[in-house]
């Protein structure tokens, strides 16, 4: 039976298990009981599991049935710190928690492939199976790096995909090369002197400098990157103040920057701390800077690439293509795929709502089509 059948028999199996995630979801290093329902799941086909690596991460451990290579497939587990609105009968039950940006059906995608691996083992070698906290900026990745991921489960290869609203369902597309930007975000801590609205002149206004530094940081990709390399500063959260007349002592600007090299991002970063020096000293106040830099430049590896997307055809067919455009959104997949060659892609579903939008929906009926695609991958790949 090809693979899509099997596992399309017990798709209303997935689109359970994946709404029960939705419906409990947890925020990055806290997917208790969405780690404990991955490990059960996957213990109960038969896989060996080991809880707990990088925090509340879960690692499946399949072995096929002739020698190979070892492929590993990853999947993110954390929901959003926001509130959900999409009025479903399975909609989050914890406030101020939702799965925005489809891991719920990530996580499903990926034990819909465990499921029929363990029941076939038609492949050969080893399949590794990576459910991952704290994509969302936390540093999930790195987590798991440090607790030794590929050190404790060694991997010949990598994969993993992201669903997209942006594509039409079933279509797959991946960019060879770099794909998505290295990312960091920024707190920068204004402290002036505060005075009467009507007396500035008693005070150094923190609001004043903030607002023209906002001006000075978009400058930094503008006047100082390569017109050719994609960079973006954005500052996009501004607090000061607390009544109509009285000028704050205090400010605070956060926001982000994205590059496509990683000397592009240490250049932004030098010109902003440099900025933020040159305007303290100008308007005689103190500004604080913390930068962390949280994800790198996602890389596929271009063979890897090539083999993801044949693989993907014995699904979708001329669905899958490598015809992804660069992105300045990010993933800390990149991490990963610094330490093992691979490659990440995107599974277009049903939908016209954007992700990380308070009214997103995932649409189940691509659970077994993005299953079928990673089991497909370690059929073709493990020999």
């Amino acid at each position: 039976m090809p693979v899509l059948d099997l596992i399309s028999s017990y798709a209303d199996d997935l689109t359970a298990i994946r709404r029960d995630f939705h419906e409990f979801p947890e925020i990055g290093f806290c997917e208790e009981r969405t780690s404990a329902n991955v490990a059960r799941l996957l213990e109960s086909w038969g896989i060996e599991v080991t809880r707990g690596v990088g925090g509340t991460g879960v690692v499946g451990v399949l072995e096929g049935a002739r020698p190979g290579r070892t492929i590993g497939l990853r999947a993110d587990m954390d929901a959003l710190p926001m509130e959900e609105q999409t009025n479903l009968p399975y909609s989050s039950k914890n406030p101020g928690v939702f799965h925005g940006c489809g891991h719920d059906g990530h996580m499903t995608i990926l034990l819909g492939a465990a499921r029929y691996l363990a029941e076939t083992r038609n492949f050969a070698g080893r399949v590794v199976f990576i459910f991952q906290p704290a994509e969302e900026g936390l540093g999930g990745a790195r987590a798991m790096l440090a607790d030794g991921l590929f050190e404790r489960f060694p991997c010949d290869e990598l994969y993993g995909l992201h669903n997209s609203p942006y594509n039409s369902h079933s279509q797959v597309s991946i960019r060879p090369g770099r794909a998505q930007a290295g990312a960091a975000f920024f707190d920068i801590e204004i402290h002036g002197r505060g005075s009467h609205g009507a007396m500035p002149q008693m005070g150094a206004d923190p609001i004043a400098v903030g607002a023209g530094l906002i001006n000075e940081l978009q400058k930094i990709v503008s006047r100082n990157t390569d017109p050719t390399h994609a960079a973006v500063v954005s500052v996009t959260e501004f607090h000061a103040g607390s009544a109509y007349n009285v000028i704050p002592s205090e400010a605070v600007l956060r926001g982000t920057f994205r590059f496509m090299e990683a000397a592009d991002g240490d250049m932004i970063e030098h010109r902003l701390r440099a900025i933020c020096s040159g305007v303290a000293t100008a308007h005689d106040v103190r500004i604080d800077v913390d930068v962390r830099r949280v994800f790198d430049v996602l890389i596929n590896d271009p063979d890897r690439a090539a083999d993801a997307i044949r693989a993907a055809r014995d699904v979708v067919g001329d669905s899958a293509a490598a015809d992804a455009e660069v992105t300045m959104g990010s993933e800390d997949m990149a991490d990963l795929l610094r330490v093992v060659p691979g490659a990440f892609f995107n599974l277009g579903h049903n939908g016209d709502v954007p992700l990380h939008n308070p009214g997103f929906v995932f649409d189940d009926t691509i659970l077994p089509v993005g299953a079928s695609i990673f089991a497909r991958i370690v059929e073709t790949r493990g020999g």
